[in-house]
């Protein structure tokens, strides 16, 4: 099991506000644990340091908001983290500035993923967005004059009172900026957010219309050259990418069921036969990991069949085939069969060299066909 993992999450909870959509492990403000809480995330790196290859592929700074933490801790994470080939922050716009730009760049970072949710300011403000259009765009400048080449934008469908008109006009928007990636991502409801309480009822309502919203994502960021290669996520195609690969690596590697280790408050690891989850509570964390033990933390074993029922529903979300040999026993026989009789699955190739793979249709209603398949 050592050395086993080429993929690190560093998770950073500290954010300015709360979005009332937000369901993730995030803390408020707290600016004097910011330091506390970077040398925190050290000191579980060195103790879990064993776990990690000697070169990794990726390390990924989620949130919360990483680019919120303060200046010094930032730079003392980013100056004591493993190099890796590809390095990815999360980043708020109004949190980029031109300095914040330059010390991202002069650590190493390598791919900005930059929240910008909509560019239309109504629908920022019921998803109680601080960042307004202008604010979005100067913030991808910034980072451009800093010479980074390669830039996420998210953006959210499904925002309550937003119209296909709408979304076509955000579509629009990001596109203008010529970024490299776009992650495109339902609004769900998630239970017990404000944004659930606010406005539940009417994404009940919305509901239906998602997958034409899905629809007309595909085909206007098709038909501006990038690659549909995960449910939500879109690329360049290397024709106008002068060649380079531009989906995530990061997200790629939880996609296709490998380890990963994950520091901070609420971070999950998967390694092997064992899956653990950090307590998301700061303080224990902190004291924990201040007298040089682990945090607190859950664990769960992964048996085989597990693995391969995640390998399975996760690697029908991508763009490319799926061999069968790696979630054996995962899949019902008879789901299999249903599903290329409905055109919505191809199966290719026979013994060890099978592969499946979803049909376009089929990647427009790809949770339900997991579903159907995951025995």
């Amino acid at each position: 099991m050592s050395g086993a993992a080429r993929h690190l999450y560093v998770h950073l909870p500290f954010c300015a506000y709360r979005c009332g959509y937000c369901d993730f492990v995030t803390l408020v403000g707290r600016r004097d644990d910011h330091g506390a809480y970077a040398q925190a995330l050290l000191t579980e790196l060195e103790l879990e340091r064993p776990l990690l290859a000697d070169g990794l592929e990726t390390v990924f700074l989620g949130g919360g908001t990483p680019t919120f933490l303060e200046a010094e801790a930032l730079t003392r994470l980013l100056d004591a983290l493993p190099s890796a080939a590809e390095l990815t922050v999360e980043a708020n716009p109004e949190t980029v500035t031109p300095e914040l730009a330059r010390r991202l760049r002069r650590g190493d970072v390598t791919r900005v993923s930059l929240g910008a949710q909509s560019f239309q300011p109504g629908l920022l403000q019921v998803l109680e967005r601080r960042a307004t259009p202008d604010v979005v765009r100067r913030a991808f400048y910034h980072l451009r004059d800093a010479c980074f080449d390669n830039i996420s934008l998210d953006l959210i469908y499904g925002i309550p009172g937003q119209s296909a008109a709408d979304l076509q006009r955000d579509l629009e928007a990001a596109l203008a900026l010529e970024p490299e990636h776009l992650s495109l991502y339902e609004l769900e409801a998630k239970p017990g957010t404000r944004f659930t309480h606010a406005y539940g009822d009417e994404l009940a309502g919305q509901a239906e219309a998602m997958e034409d919203y899905l629809e007309r994502v595909v085909h206007v960021l098709g038909s501006a050259g990038y690659r549909w290669y995960e449910t939500a996520n879109f690329c360049l195609d290397p024709g106008r990418a002068r060649g380079r690969d531009l989906r995530s690596r990061h997200n790629l590697a939880y996609w296709q069921g490998r380890d990963y280790l994950g520091l901070g408050i609420g971070a999950v690891s998967t390694i092997g036969a064992r899956r653990w989850r950090n307590a998301p509570r700061l303080r224990p964390y902190l004291e924990a990991l201040a007298a040089g033990q682990r945090p607190p933390r859950e664990l769960e074993p992964l048996s085989p069949e597990i693995r391969a029922r995640e390998r399975a529903m996760l690697g029908l979300r991508l763009d490319q085939p799926l061999a069968l040999a790696s979630v054996e026993g995962a899949l019902d026989e008879q789901a299999l069969v249903r599903m290329e009789g409905l055109a919505l699955l191809e199966r290719r190739g026979t013994g060890g060299r099978a592969t499946i793979e979803l049909t376009e249709r089929g990647r427009f209603v790809g949770d339900a066909v997991a579903a159907e398949l995951i025995a």
